[in-house]
């Protein structure tokens, strides 16, 4: 993959000539093709930042799983604080429940975010709420790494009621559907904990994907761009 595929406006001072080349290094996306489901790399992430405005506010820190060969690998998971020694305790901070003092130990977030992508590896990010999580990672890779976010994101909040649309969640929110599927998450915005639930909500949904006919990444491409514009015909004619 070339380097300038990656490069945006890059401000040289801020990495050594080590993180220039691994950034430079950094693994190309999955593309949306028929790879089938159960065959591949998809990394579960999800972000504690320090509010939800996404050209303000910073992300705190970075909790994510692996689902391949169609299983959680617990071996293979991702948890990292970013050190943030100046941030002010906002009311987000506080329910995240991350210390001042573990945000000014925290590893400085070019390597945080290097050593994430190299994890990420070539992927299909899955998030809940996954355009939230997309817009405050490309941010922290252009302003840290100067470099563009190509990989793909799928929001579990969107696939679980194209999947299940007789099921009655309430708001649709993440505890909502950890109710519904009776599964347990002690640790509620703690970005590893939820990363995990996240991720086993995911393993029940890509059964279902396949019981109903959704077998390759380009199945449920399609699908969800389908049930998209369903849903948005559908509000157009309230």
């Amino acid at each position: 993959m070339s380097p300038l595929a990656w490069m945006s406006g890059f401000r040289a001072s801020k990495l050594s000539e080590a993180q220039r080349a691994r950034r430079d290094a950094l693994p190309s996306p999955q593309p949306i093709d028929e790879t089938p489901l159960d065959q591949l790399r998809i990394v579960v992430v999800d972000l504690e930042t320090s509010g939800l405005n996404t050209q303000r506010d910073k992300v705190l820190s970075i909790g994510a799983v692996v689902i391949e060969d169609g299983a959680i690998d617990l071996g293979s998971q991702y948890e990292r604080t970013l050190c943030r020694i100046d941030q002010p305790i906002t009311e987000s901070i506080l329910i995240h429940g991350i210390a001042p003092s573990e945000l000014a130990r925290g590893t400085a977030p070019p390597g945080a975010l290097l050593d994430f992508m190299e994890f990420a590896d070539q992927c299909i990010f899955l998030a809940f709420h996954a355009p939230f999580d997309q817009r405050m990672l490309a941010r922290s890779l252009r302003h840290e790494l100067g470099v563009r976010l190509q990989h793909r994101f799928i929001d579990v909040a969107e696939v679980a009621p194209m999947l299940c649309p007789d099921v009655d969640v309430g708001r649709g929110g993440l505890d909502d559907w950890l109710a519904h599927f009776r599964l347990n998450n002690s640790q509620r915005h703690h970005a590893a904990a939820d990363a995990l639930a996240t991720a086993e909500i995911a393993l029940i949904l890509l059964s279902r994907a396949r019981g109903q006919g959704i077998h390759t990444l380009q199945d449920l491409h399609t699908r969800l761009a389908d049930w998209r514009r369903l849903q948005r015909s559908r509000s157009g004619s309230l």
